[in-house]
């Protein structure tokens, strides 16, 4: 039986400085009238949803506001979104925001084009989605998740405190990608630091997954380098426009690494968590667990984590292939530390809830493709050592 791997990329992806000015340019080219433009309070309060709303207007393209999003978005919120654009007569979505607009706006294209609700289409085998979302322009302010070119979109299910993955497939990946490194210049340090540190978990996870490409290693490989060499400059200098837009390329490359995929221990870690406590952000929590994870997955592939330390900018000469393995997880200890990221503690979880927390990661999807064995009891360990380093 032959088992045929594939790798799809339905995403145009443009980017440059100002490139959101063309926003309305890329609307019409997708046929859209009246889309539903998808986004946060937060981005409204700042200002930056005017950079959006200011091209729509420009180009003449009509628009509904759709400024609800909240991180970790609920199904409650998806479901709202997809009524909105019917009663609206939308004929398209623009998600403007980080991951969690352009996740929500994947998630309503989902419900428009199928019916019924968001918590009908969980990833499963067979998928449930069989049909394209409307036309989707994704455009990023934060870099980090890499939404804007991944076939995911992270659901929360309040009532199982749970975070679920719909999509896998291409049918729900944005149509065009419009990244305008410009927006992300204001972006506050630690917001910088934990986005731009889940760009590095897609790289690595993806790059050492069970389920790893030619294709998606090289794009991995590619957002890790970016990220050593930029991460600390956008994170200690906001306005440096160099370093924005190599961060940019770094999440939206590490996005791409992900494909039709999984990622590993690290993300099924920080998605269950979430679900347990919606408040810590994605980023932070991500960030603090993936060190404590390549600790414990580098003796599964180590030629690949080897290849991460150089990738990450540690002098591997002279060292033997299980050296230059650790030097990949301490590399990214040393990162943590000069980003300031929050610890567990800090993020609001306790170490009693590391039962909880590993048994929900045990039953993450995700767990499938980590590149070592792990199940509930190494999920308490890796979870014990990520406590302690925040003591």
């Amino acid at each position: 039986m032959v088992n045929l791997r594939s790798f799809v990329v339905p995403t145009t992806v443009k980017h440059g400085l100002g490139a959101m000015a063309k926003l309305a340019d890329e609307c019409k080219a997708l046929g859209m009238q009246r889309p539903l433009l998808v986004t946060d309070q937060g981005l409204v309060k700042a200002g930056l949803v005017q950079e959006a709303t200011h091209a729509l207007k420009a180009g003449n393209v009509d628009f509904v506001l759709f400024d609800e999003v909240i991180a970790n978005p609920p199904i409650a919120l998806v479901d709202r979104g997809a009524a909105r654009y019917q009663a609206e007569g939308c004929d398209g979505l623009i998600g403007f925001g980080g991951g969690s607009s352009i996740d929500t706006a994947k998630a309503i294209g989902v419900v428009v084009a199928h019916g019924g609700s968001i918590r009908d289409y969980e990833w499963a085998d067979p998928n449930p989605i069989t049909r394209r979302i409307p036309p989707l322009v994704a455009a990023p302010t934060t870099s980090g998740t890499g939404s804007e070119v991944t076939l995911w979109a992270v659901i929360t299910d309040p009532q199982r405190k749970i975070k679920y993955n719909v999509g896998g497939t291409p049918l729900i990946g944005a149509h065009v990608a419009l990244m305008d490194p410009l927006l992300t210049v204001n972006l506050p340090p630690a917001v910088t630091a934990g986005t731009g540190m889940d760009a590095l978990a897609h790289a690595i996870e993806c790059y050492t997954c069970a389920y790893a490409q030619a294709w998606p290693d090289a794009v991995a490989l590619q957002a890790m380098e970016y990220v050593a060499g930029y991460l600390r400059i956008a994170y200690a200098q906001g306005q440096n426009q160099e370093a924005r837009y190599k961060m940019a390329m770094a999440a939206m490359l590490g996005g791409m690494a992900y494909g039709t995929e999984s990622a590993g221990a690290a993300h099924a870690m920080s998605q269950t968590a979430g679900g347990v406590h919606p408040s810590a952000p994605h980023g932070p929590l991500t960030a603090w667990l993936l060190g404590p994870v390549m600790e414990y997955n580098y003796m599964g592939e180590p030629h690949k984590f080897a290849r991460i330390a150089q990738a990450l900018g540690e002098d591997t000469r002279g060292l033997t292939v299980w050296q230059a393995a650790e030097k990949a997880v301490e590399a990214v200890y040393r990162l943590i530390r000069d980003l300031r990221i929050p610890s567990l503690q800090q993020l609001g979880f306790s170490e009693a809830e590391i039962p909880l927390l590993a048994e929900l990661a045990a039953n993450d999807p995700q767990t499938i493709g980590n590149p070592r064995d792990i199940d509930y009891n190494g999920y308490v360990q890796v979870y014990t050592r990520a406590f302690e380093l925040g003591k």
